[in-house]
């Protein structure tokens, strides 16, 4: 691995890691909607790759993994950071696997291992994204503790400032509502937020920062329009059912590339989910 390390939402997304649904597992068991078509699931994921490609990253292919449904989802079981990464423990026990697999392929990359979240702690990527380059946002959530969020300050402070966050109860803990559930960043000045769910004081930051916030439609709420994966500043991927997303978002001079995700939507994971960034310029 040349190069690693990220520090912001919107930088150019150089490299990637992505990894491939396995055609063996219990989706059911893990929350995906039903009936899902595997076939179509990895005919999705592939084209959703090959986008990620055509617009200029560096795509890492990870090997599917039989019985993890959820290992689709590369952004949840580790966080690289600006000198490493950290390996996460998941609160969803059918993701208890992911974490250690995905750190030792990490590894394998050159990427060094900053830390481990140990003991009860328990936390998801998808409560964490870059206020700005020295910021991390990280929300206090269902799939993510009090206990990680004192072992993320240990490890990364004071290198980086943790700011943290609490989400609503919402539909409660068997529903997944990460903090990136709520808000996407597309450019330094330029933001997607469901205000509705969004914490206050994350409204506040963002604004603080000069970050103009665009209300997600309603109607794209269910169908994960409020997760954007940024590959530069004002060039985002979307998934499909989400046109007044869409259209909101190329009113404010953002290029929007949409892939199919009629499968890979019934495991409420959008494009940002499906993606671990390794380097972000």
């Amino acid at each position: 691995m040349a190069q690693f390390g990220v520090t912001s939402m919107v930088g150019e997304l150089a490299s990637v890691a992505v990894r491939p649904p396995s055609m063996r597992g219990d989706y059911a068991v893990a929350h995906w909607a039903q009936p899902l078509d595997l076939d179509l699931l990895a005919e999705q994921h592939s084209q959703f790759v090959g986008l990620l490609e055509r617009l200029g990253c560096g795509v890492v292919r990870l090997d599917p993994v039989d019985d993890m449904p959820d290992a689709i989802f590369t952004y949840d079981p580790c966080f690289v950071a600006g000198e490493g990464f950290v390996e996460f423990q998941g609160a969803k026990a059918v993701r208890a696997g992911e974490p250690p697999l995905l750190s030792s392929e990490l590894q394998q990359l050159g990427i060094p291992l900053m830390g481990r979240l140990s003991g009860k702690a328990t936390a998801d990527g998808g409560d964490m994204f870059w206020l700005d380059d020295h910021t991390l946002a990280v929300g206090r959530s269902y799939r993510t503790n009090d206990a990680a969020i004192a072992q993320l300050r240990d490890m990364l402070e004071p290198t980086v400032t943790i700011e943290a966050f609490d989400l609503p109860h919402d539909l409660g803990p068997e529903y997944c509502l990460h903090l990136m559930s709520v808000v996407s960043p597309v450019r330094d000045d330029l933001a997607v937020v469901y205000e509705r769910l969004a914490p206050i004081r994350l409204l506040e930051a963002l604004r603080s920062r000069g970050v103009e916030l665009l209300p997600l439609p309603e109607v794209d709420y269910a169908t994960l329009g409020c997760n954007v994966l940024t590959i530069r500043p004002g060039v985002v991927v979307i998934a499909s059912g989400n046109d007044a997303t869409v259209e909101l978002l190329r009113h404010h001079g953002v290029d929007v590339h949409v892939y199919e995700a009629s499968e890979i939507s019934k495991g409420e994971g959008g494009p940002t989910c499906l993606t671990r960034p390794l380097h972000r310029r």
